[in-house]
């Protein structure tokens, strides 16, 4: 049975780190890395803002979504509110925009912010003087009937049609022909958001944009198109704030009842298993440092079904370790040696670890892609739980076994 004492000390130098960097509330990186927690934790509002897609084409009603919401979210980062919780939910020609602010208190500014139709402008661009000048035109959303992502059949590279009305189209034209060499800047809510050179003059209310787009960038051009070309209203329906009080100590008890369910599972298996609960109950913490650690490095807003889909997976993290020290009971009652029962019960117990974690991965990724809001954060502090769980339990655990767990000295009969 082959053993790593360097491999051990590594994990437990990464651990302490891990533990006094990360984990620790009060530890040294709390200073420049705090935690990430949700709406319902930390407190704030959660604003639902109505979107009339009434006068919007089915075709376009994806994209008008998409483009509001990336207009929002640009809207409250420029209020100051980092990392903002923004999703959608649609029926018919009636959508939905929920943002969650955490950690705003006087929420009135932001909803001025929030609450208008995102505003697309055309500007000419002056050049002549010291500094680059925009020169504002008449041409804004309301004479764009459309925008497509459309690829040039030359070079496949990724476009951006754009569709003007009949006025538009007259507008754009005079323009164009004005510009002709130069750049025409286009804004959203006041921010530059592309500035193409004209070519030549365009007529007949049919415009591309191309450049070094991706498929990714050009669809976020669309979208942003769209958001301020289409009629598409929204209206606050509801305002909920949530007291930072409640979000305290809802953490509070959430890390309460985490804790006592840790020590009791580690009490459950020293008491069954003996040493070998002991190695489960080190590995257990292992786990959780390491996975806490994860959390904030990425980072994951913490709310509460997250934390419960982490709390989740510490008892789980302790299944593969019930799995492997029954097998290896059975290997032991088979006469084989403690370092060959202990390589035997990982070896047989790891088709079932495997499978069964790799189902709860499959249905942590479905929620994760086809829920939103608070199922989302389940499914992802579940989903990185189970993975650094298997770490643990195959490679910790079987760790501790072969550095700790020796066979018995034979026996000689004179």
């Amino acid at each position: 049975m082959r053993r790593h004492p360097g491999l051990f000390l590594s994990i437990i130098v990464i651990v302490a780190i891990a533990a006094a960097f990360f984990v620790y509330p009060k530890g040294i990186g709390t200073k420049w890395l705090p935690w990430k927690l949700g709406l319902d934790l930390v407190g704030g509002s959660h604003l639902v803002y109505q979107v009339d897609l009434s006068n919007v084409s089915s075709t376009d009603q994806n994209s008008v979504i998409a483009g509001l919401r990336d207009v929002i979210e640009k809207r409250v980062n420029l209020f100051g509110v980092s990392e903002p919780d923004i999703y959608t939910a649609q029926s018919g020609n009636q959508a939905q925009l929920i943002v969650e602010l955490a950690g705003v208190k006087n929420i009135s500014d932001a909803i001025n912010e929030i609450g208008q139709t995102p505003l697309l402008q055309f500007a000419e661009v002056d050049t002549s003087g010291s500094s680059t000048q925009y020169v504002q035109t008449n041409l804004t959303g309301q004479y764009i009937t459309g925008a497509q992502l459309s690829f040039d059949p030359t070079t496949n590279a990724p476009e951006v049609n754009i569709t003007f009305n009949k006025n538009g189209a007259q507008i754009f034209q005079e323009m164009t022909k004005a510009n002709v060499g130069k750049p025409l800047a286009i804004f959203l809510d006041g921010q530059l958001i592309e500035a193409p050179v004209v070519q030549q003059e365009i007529t007949g209310g049919s415009a591309v944009i191309s450049g070094n787009f991706t498929v990714a960038t050009a669809q976020q051009l669309v979208s942003r198109f769209n958001a301020g070309a289409l009629p598409a209203p929204i209206t606050l329906v509801t305002q909920q704030t949530i007291s930072p009080t409640l979000g305290t100590n809802s953490l509070k008890e959430v890390a309460f009842a985490g804790l006592i369910g840790t020590l009791l599972v580690m009490l459950f298996m020293i008491f069954y298993y003996r040493l070998f609960g002991l190695f489960a109950a080190m590995a257990l913490t292992i786990y959780i440092a390491l996975t806490l650690a994860v959390f904030k490095l990425i980072p994951i807003t913490l709310t509460l079904a997250g934390l419960a889909g982490f709390i989740l997976t510490i008892g789980m993290a302790v299944d593969a370790n019930v799995l492997i020290f029954e097998r290896i009971k059975e290997e032991l009652k088979r006469g084989l040696p403690r370092s060959s029962a202990i390589e035997e019960g990982f070896r047989r117990a790891w088709p079932s670890i495997r499978d069964s974690n790799t189902s709860t991965i499959i249905t942590a990724v479905i929620l994760y892609f086809f829920t939103s809001s608070f199922v989302r954060g389940f499914a992802l502090t579940l989903l990185i739980g189970v993975v650094v769980s298997l770490f643990s339990a195959i490679t910790t655990t079987r760790l501790f076994l072969r550095l700790f767990v020796k066979d018995k000295p034979a026996t000689t009969h004179a």
